[in-house]
């Protein structure tokens, strides 16, 4: 059965889960009825994180145009343009095994391709969620599904992995940002 969560709460990742290496992170949303005449394309993207919040390089940064970190610790599954269907929109896959000795944080983020353009925010979107699942078992092992907090903002931080004391912990943000995909990457360090 998997933990549901809500908002700002952190709950152990591979302490209740030993043995766990290899880690699906899922991420989902569906469009409210609109009608601007514009597709929606919601993208995900994780951001290995140092200490100090911010990427070491832009090659930490993981999304549609770098679909595999260097270490092949994050591996983006690809862009999703449409976001129809049930389920996952878009898959990262996180080897935790593999997540190099710098990186103490992983946080995945959803944001709207060319929002301003297409004057498109997240009080457009419904039903977002995270779920952190087993890769090996496919067993769903945490939920966060972020609830209709959002109005005007372009980007959303869904959540974060981070290490604590030698094992993973989870972390649901659901925090939002004006300025879209370019916010976040000044934010975690990334050169735009």
């Amino acid at each position: 059965m998997p933990v549901s969560l809500q908002k700002g709460q952190k709950v152990d990742l591979t302490k209740g889960n030993p043995g766990l290496k290899k880690i699906m992170v899922g991420l989902g949303w569906d469009v409210n009825q609109y009608d601007n005449g514009a597709d929606f394309d919601l993208d995900a993207s994780a951001f290995l994180l140092g200490e100090n919040g911010k990427v070491a390089c832009d090659e930490d940064f993981v999304f549609y145009g770098n679909l595999s970190h260097k270490s092949e610790a994050v591996i983006h599954q690809g862009d999703n343009l449409t976001g129809e269907g049930e389920g996952d929109d878009e898959q990262i896959l996180v080897d935790l095994s593999k997540v190099p000795a710098g990186v103490s944080k992983i946080a995945f983020t959803v944001t709207i391709y060319e929002a301003e353009e297409r004057r498109q925010n997240f009080g457009q979107v419904s039903n977002a969620f995270i779920r952190i699942v087993d890769d090996v078992t496919s067993s769903e092992i945490i939920r966060y599904d972020l609830g209709e907090d959002f109005s005007i903002e372009t980007a959303v931080v869904v959540g974060e992995l981070y290490r604590h004391n030698g094992e993973w912990k989870f972390n649901a943000i659901g925090s939002g940002f004006n300025g879209g995909l370019a916010a976040l990457c000044r934010q975690y360090g990334v050169n735009v």
